[in-house]
């Protein structure tokens, strides 16, 4: 496994604490609460789990920047059912005629993937208010069979032939191996994941940023796990393996977005300015390292180190993928940098909407450091792997 320094290409962005008067700023974050699939939302299809959130987030602008049309609606999918997501689930919201949507699939990384895209349409000046994020219904997405077969295939591949294609969860195996994360700090994080999540529910740190659906307030999965519990899980993908269904996330239903605008327009709303953002390739066949070239990308971008981000959110796919990570890039979240990396819990307690999640680390970082009251100038970090060998992160900036 190569572990290559930061990339030289791409331009420099305007560092923390340059005015800019048209960089893009996250102003409203919302989200579902998320459900195991075929469970709390089992019979919602994936434009309507996204247009209530897109409609919250309208709303939610209305007495700030009331009569602003949206130029845009861009939404992450990965397994829908085509005929642009985006597009239906906007109008579901009555966001009106005029907005078109655009629907991006980078796997894992579309609910931030499409942050970006509207945010590069907003830095560019083509759009002056876009909502993104992204939305997942695995629970009714369609089985699809090639022209001519008679079984559904199990998943579009995520390299050619000739290149590495594993499933996700033997590539986090690999990637367990390859990083020596042994099965013990495995389980702790895990068990600390649902651990933050409940203690966070308790004490209200969701319920504004939630969107209540189908009479849910609160996210289906997290619940007590004991050590002892999690030790006696066998391996889910090799034999004498790691990685259990316990350190894994589950497939899950949910949808978040974001408001991007430019500066010159936020009217005093605040916000998280982006500072970088970048999408990454690496090997395919450890495609949970990808967040590490991406981070390393968008601190070089933004001349800063990691230790000036009070805030980290990374899509904890597998327990193994996300101590790899932190592992390389220096941060300690069994430890020094609990309060730091995912403090709430993520995807292994509260779901992996596959298309949405991206979006939802977004919108946990506004809810701790803007809804949170962080000072103008705390940076907050965003990042998540994605099936195929790529890795997503943003850098985000408190105004």
């Amino acid at each position: 496994m190569t572990r290559p320094g930061p990339p030289a290409g791409g331009p420099a962005a305007p560092g923390p604490g340059v005015a800019d008067p048209g960089a893009p700023v996250v102003v409203a974050a919302r989200r579902t609460p998320i459900g195991t699939a075929g469970h709390a939302y089992k019979d919602l299809t994936v434009d309507a789990l996204a247009a209530p959130v897109l409609a919250a987030v309208a709303g939610d602008l209305a007495s700030h920047i009331g009569g602003r049309p949206v130029d845009d609606v861009v939404l992450g999918n990965c397994t829908g059912p085509g005929g642009n997501v985006a597009r239906v689930a906007a109008l579901a919201a009555g966001l009106g005629h005029e907005v078109p949507g655009l629907t991006v699939d980078r796997q894992c990384g579309s609910g931030l993937a499409a942050i970006l895209v509207a945010a590069q349409a907003v830095r560019a000046g083509e759009a002056e208010l876009v909502i993104a994020g992204g939305a997942e219904s695995a629970s009714t997405a369609p089985l699809r069979t090639r022209r001519g077969e008679a079984e559904p295939y199990a998943r579009a591949p995520f390299a050619p032939a000739g290149h590495p294609d594993p499933d996700m969860g033997p590539a986090a195996e690999a990637l367990a191996a390859a990083a020596g994360i042994t099965r013990e700090r495995q389980d702790a994080y895990a068990a600390r994941s649902h651990a933050a999540a409940l203690a966070a529910r308790a004490r209200g740190a969701f319920a504004q940023e939630v969107v209540p659906l189908g009479g849910r307030y609160d996210d289906q999965r997290p619940r007590p796990l004991r050590p002892a519990t999690l030790a006696r899980l066998p391996a889910a993908f090799a034999p004498g393996g790691t990685v259990t269904a316990g350190n894994s996330s589950p497939v899950s239903d949910g949808a978040a977005a974001v408001a991007v605008l430019p500066e010159r327009l936020r009217a005093g709303l605040p916000g998280l300015r982006l500072v970088a953002g970048a999408v990454v390739g690496c090997d395919p066949a450890l495609p949970g390292w990808g967040p590490v070239p991406a981070v390393r990308r968008v601190l070089s971008r933004a001349g800063v180190g990691l230790e000036r981000v009070a805030a980290v959110e990374v899509v904890e796919a597998f327990a193994a993928q996300v101590l790899a990570v932190t592992d390389a890039l220096g941060l300690d979240p069994l430890g020094a940098d609990a309060d730091r990396v995912c403090p709430d819990g993520g995807a292994l307690t509260l779901g992996h909407p596959w298309g949405a999640t991206g979006a939802v680390v977004v919108t946990r970082l506004f809810t701790r450091l803007v809804r949170g009251g962080a000072p103008p100038g705390t940076l907050g970090l965003a990042a998540a792997a994605v099936g195929g060998g790529l890795g997503v992160a943003a850098l985000f900036e408190v105004v």
